[in-house]
């Protein structure tokens, strides 16, 4: 059930966002699209409540719960991100807005860029982590708990792998290629 329900809420999440960037910028009614988006975390709220609920109904925790809790603290994490990259693109593709930049790839700006991105997974495993203690509290039955500490393990594991990555951008930074120009001349060896 569970399962079922996160592939219906990342489905949910996709087309409530299409939805609403296509009333925002197709129809142009801004405002009508903004309060569609605002019901993104309405689709969380739900997963969530459904989650806690069938703990709560004595269903023993699987490996589904574990990923209800990473799925909610990936989403509250990377929501906000991903909303705003799909309104920039939708703004270029039906407003006439510029193209959006797309993320440095060279030198300090690609080690920042990657260092914020770990912040928003900082965020979402942080919320995975909260969750899953929280629902540990919520069932409270001895042995019931280890499947959710380990989506808090898992929940520390992705954050520890991504610093890793981000540090990996930060020590070893790619350089910018050189610009393409003529080939250099080879001087002639007189005879």
């Amino acid at each position: 059930m569970i399962v079922s329900l996160i592939i219906g809420a990342e489905i949910a999440f996709w087309v409530v966002l299409a939805a609403g960037l296509a009333v925002r910028y197709a129809l142009r009614r801004p405002r009508a699209g903004g309060l569609l988006l605002l019901c993104v975390p309405l689709i969380d709220l739900v997963l969530l409540t459904a989650t806690a609920l069938d703990l709560r109904g004595g269903a023993e925790p699987q490996w589904s719960h574990t990923l209800a809790v990473l799925y909610l603290g990936f989403t509250v994490g990377y929501g906000h991100y991903l909303i705003h990259w799909a309104d920039g693109w939708a703004a270029h593709r039906w407003a006439g807005a510029p193209r959006p930049a797309k993320p440095p790839r060279y030198g300090w700006a690609r080690a920042r860029h990657e260092w914020r991105l770990w912040r928003l997974t900082l965020v979402g495993m942080g919320v995975s982590l909260v969750v899953a203690q929280l629902m540990i509290w919520l069932i409270d039955r001895p042995g019931a708990a280890d499947t959710l500490r380990g989506s808090q393990l898992a929940a520390l594991r992705i954050l520890g792998v991504h610093g890793i990555i981000a540090l990996s951008y930060t020590v070893w930074r790619k350089k910018e290629p050189a610009p393409a120009g003529p080939p250099p001349q080879r001087p002639v060896a007189a005879r």
